[in-house]
């Protein structure tokens, strides 16, 4: 709300969208307890059936009763969903059957157990995202789950009872919930009921009694799923107080950060930043530091830091990584751009004698943390020795190592050429220009051994006593000691310049990636090029198949660019690209959904519009960081969505564009055609009628014939107009040109219509010098009857007509020019274009001038209008004159040039 207790309407909003994307979604509600028998699935049953009395439609999806007689009951009368049978090693696995269950649609659907693995072969790997599925249907859900389940509480139930659960659900899961109900129970009750056999069977519940379901475990996990559902209560409160505007909402502004390693210690350290972030209810931040060390750790640790990245944003935070040498500085000057509060870090594995001599960056951090909160968080003792074996466990590779040696090899054998011609003390420069040499080549580590090697082998082979250790000036110790400080310092100087100029040169690459990509896309003209974009950019910089799936509008996807991509073809894949444009979530390789799956499939939205699937298969290389990489190729998605969102409006604004056009042109030929059509047929029915009548003159049946005859040859014209503009527009009429002067069609055109132009003085220049032309002689002669009937239409009876003609520079030209009253204002382009008229009291359909233009374009040329000077119009046609430039004709007959009549 605003300072004046008015309501915010950017919070408005985002209540909207967010009621209406819940109206939208089934309701869950989890049925939640401590520990296996405390009576959730009992509790979930009698809540389904009494909803059944209410009159709604409830079906059970999944339920276990593990033979208990008490639970079976309360099953009866509810319709259950089969189970579908899947083969798993030649074993028949039974596991709830989602696509019968959508395709059921019911009102409410009971699916127990949140947290179960399917079996290899389902469409998605835990239960929960069938739920999740479900949910985005329409369809409501009960179900449950124990406190043991919660991934951010994995760690510490583990710490609590000695049991790592693999059955896990996010958090964000089990905070979408609808509604949460605690399903409480006694630990004394719940191991009397485990003696009586009532949880599991005697031999399995005797041996539970002594592990998990120890009374102090029961306890502790009682208080957690008390500690969780009141959570929950709290959450549910501030909704209560956000939606009813009562009072002011949570006003911390906490940020919490989470440093990561390489370890399995970090997936704890994820687990507790979640935990605190949601007690502050403040946003988190998982950062994870790449020094010059992460090139050279095992394959198995830059796994384990993939798998902890991943956590941390299946957990709501965010996983940002960072490059960098001194982690310390890189942490704080993040901590403090991010405006962090709290920061969460690993107890360190180094011992304390150790950390006496050289403290670590968890002290650093805390020396120079100022105003921050700094957290140090201890793990069990399994994880901790799984930290210190990590933090020892590296790809050595000896390579840069050997170069060092050699380079220091080849340092002491110039130190040998030139030490008869200099002093010893001098000699010290060609090692430490070595030393440089090896630390801007191969990094800190080869320069650390290059800076101790040469300050060995300078007194070994060139400070007397020679070929031995032993010093006899002293003044030689204070030499090696400056050598081998300057050696260490100029070395490590100089890795860290090479170092930031690898990560400048790196980062300078990305943004030129971005941009070449951007600009790329923004030149693509279609969606059909914005698909060819985004699979080149994807292919050529990350070494990856893909291939970009437009959707059809119907909910299908047509192919619409690949680049060696066969796995785009396989309908096993296409399905899952399928599930991805439904859900709008990504699918297939290094997700949870169909993670069996070749390639990712990485939805394209745009305006909270799934325009449609990118499936990549990205080329595997260890020295690349994952996550770092799928960032920036959904970047490229994103990009890659916005131009598709351009280029489709654009093409449904051209589309909208030539419908307006159609309807237009459609409109204008109905008004033409009933026009043109109604007036000659009045005349000749008319005409006709009275002769059939009889009792007429022969004069008069003449006169009436001949009106018929003219009104019929007006149809005639009418009609052969559209169809040759049909034609000419299709390209199916190809001019036939031949070489031939231009009066050889100008002559014929005025005979044709020289009825309409009678009483007119008609003006003929026709130079005898003019070049030939390449014409179609019955297209061009068509072109002049239109300019000559269309002088008849506009101009008064009596005025004059000009035809003349001109060559110039390989053209010929030719004018026919009127007295009459000239072309209306901007009307000059105007007049070529189909059904277009200057006056609806005009004869004519419109469609002479636009068949002289389309003429004259058939014949490489063009036509123009204009007015003339003291009024009248003027159309000049323009043709290409001759075959290479023009030929001149030979002289014509006296009396054939030109003339007037």
């Amino acid at each position: 709300m605003h300072m004046d207790g008015r309501p915010d309407p950017d919070e408005l909003l985002a209540r909207v969208q967010e009621e209406e994307h819940r109206s939208k979604r089934g309701r869950l509600k989890v049925f939640f307890g401590a520990a296996p028998g405390v009576g959730k699935t009992y509790a979930m049953l009698e809540a389904a059936r009494a909803r059944k009395a209410e009159g709604l439609d409830v079906v059970a999806g999944w339920v276990e009763t593990h033979g208990r007689s008490e639970t079976e009951a309360l099953l009866e009368g509810l319709e259950r969903v089969p189970p579908r049978l899947l083969s798993y090693r030649g074993t028949d696995l039974a596991e709830f059957d989602l696509d019968a269950a959508l395709e059921r649609k019911p009102g409410l659907i009971l699916v127990d157990e949140l947290a179960h693995t399917n079996a290899p072969g389902s469409r998605h790997a835990k239960r929960w995202q069938d739920v999740q599925e479900i949910l985005a249907s329409g369809i409501s859900v009960y179900t449950t789950m124990n406190v043991q389940h919660i991934e951010s509480l994995n760690g510490v139930v583990a710490q609590i009872t000695g049991v790592s659960v693999a059955e896990r659900v996010p958090d964000s899961v089990f905070e979408e919930a609808d509604e949460v109900e605690l399903v409480d129970l006694p630990a004394d009750e719940l191991i009397k009921r485990m003696k009586e056999g009532k949880v599991y069977f005697p031999q399995l519940a005797e041996q539970a009694l002594g592990n998990f379901f120890r009374p102090g475990n029961l306890i502790a996990l009682r208080e957690l799923a008390l500690r969780r559902t009141a959570d929950r209560v709290d959450v549910q409160m501030q909704r209560y107080r956000r939606d009813h505007a009562v009072g002011e909402t949570w006003p911390t502004a906490e940020r919490v950060l989470v440093c990561l390693g390489s370890s399995p210690y970090g997936q704890h350290l994820v687990r507790s930043a979640k935990r605190l972030a949601s007690r502050l209810k403040a946003e988190w931040i998982a950062l994870y530091v790449e020094t010059s060390a992460h090139g050279r750790i095992a394959e198995s640790d830059r796994e384990q830091l993939e798998r902890t990245l991943r956590l941390a944003e299946q957990l709501g935070g965010k996983a940002v990584t960072l490059s960098g040498e001194n982690t310390a500085e890189e942490i704080l000057a993040f901590a403090r751009t991010r405006n962090v509060t709290k920061i969460i870090l690993g107890k360190p594995p180094r011992a304390d004698w150790l950390r006496m001599f050289r403290p670590g960056f968890v002290d650093a951090v805390i020396r120079n943390s100022g105003g921050i909160d700094v957290y140090i968080i201890g793990g069990n003792a399994e994880e901790r020795l799984a930290r210190i074996r990590g933090s020892r466990r590296t790809a050595r590779a000896w390579s840069p190592y050997l170069s060092g040696v050699g380079v220091v090899g080849v340092a002491g054998l110039v130190s040998a050429f030139l030490n008869p011609f200099v002093e010893p003390v001098n000699l010290a420069m060609v090692f430490l220009l070595g030393v440089v040499l090896v630390a801007t080549r191969f990094g800190v580590g080869p320069s650390i051994l290059a800076s101790i090697l040469s300050v060995a082998l300078f007194d070994f082979a060139f400070v007397p006593p020679y070929l031995t250790f032993a010093v006899s000036d002293s003044q030689y110790l204070i030499t090696f000691l400056v050598m081998l400080v300057v050696a260490l310092l100029t070395g490590n100087l100089a890795a860290r310049a090479r170092l930031q100029a690898d990560r400048a040169r790196e980062a300078q690459q990305k943004t030129e990636a971005m941009v070449d990509l951007t600009q790329e896309l923004a030149r693509a003209r279609d969606s059909k090029e914005v698909g060819a974009v985004a699979v080149r950019h994807l292919s050529d910089l990350y070494g990856a198949q893909a291939a970009v799936f437009l959707s059809d509008g119907l909910g299908g996807l047509t192919l619409l660019s690949e680049k060696d991509a066969s796995f785009a073809f396989r309908s096993s894949e296409v399905s899952v690209a399928m599930w991805a444009l439904q859900h709008g979530q990504p699918a297939g390789q290094d997700t949870d959904t169909l993670p069996g799956s070749d390639a990712l499939y990485v939805p394209m939205e745009a305006s909270g519009q799934i325009l449609g699937v990118v499936g990549i298969r990205p080329r595997r290389n260890p020295e690349d960081n994952a996550s770092d990489r799928r960032h920036r190729m959904e970047a490229v998605v994103g990009q890659t969505a916005l131009a598709l969102e351009r280029a489709l409006l654009a093409e449904q604004a051209r589309k909208a564009q030539m419908e307006a056009e159609s309807e237009r042109m459609r409109s204008a030929l109905l008004s033409s055609v009933s026009h043109d059509f109604r007036t000659p047929l009045a005349s000749i029915v008319g005409a006709s009628s009275a002769i059939a009548s009889g009792g007429l003159g022969p004069e008069e049946v003449r006169e009436l014939a001949q009106s018929v005859y003219d009104e019929s040859l007006r149809l005639s014209r009418f009609v052969a107009n559209l169809l040759d503009m049909t034609r000419l527009e299709s390209g199916s009429v190809a001019p036939n040109r031949e070489m031939q002067p231009i009066e050889e069609v100008v002559g014929p055109a005025l005979e044709r219509v020289k009825p309409r132009l009678s009483g007119r003085e008609i003006t003929v220049d026709l130079p005898e010098s003019l070049p030939m032309v390449a014409i179609d002689a019955r297209l061009m002669e068509q072109l002049f009857v239109n300019l000559l009937e269309n002088v008849a239409r506009h101009t008064p009876e009596g005025s004059p007509v000009d035809i003349r003609a001109t060559a110039d520079g390989g053209t010929l030209r030719v004018a026919v020019e009127d007295r009459g009253p000239g072309l209306p204002a901007g009307a000059e382009e105007r007049v070529f274009e189909k059904f277009y008229r200057a006056s609806d009291r005009t004869e004519g359909a419109g469609l002479g001038l636009a068949i002289c233009h389309a003429v004259a374009a058939a014949h490489q040329g063009a036509i123009t209008a204009s007015n003339r000077p003291g009024g009248g119009a003027s159309f000049v046609v323009t043709l290409p004159a001759g075959e290479q430039g023009g030929t001149a004709r030979q002289p014509a007959p006296p009396g054939n040039a030109g003339g007037s009549s």
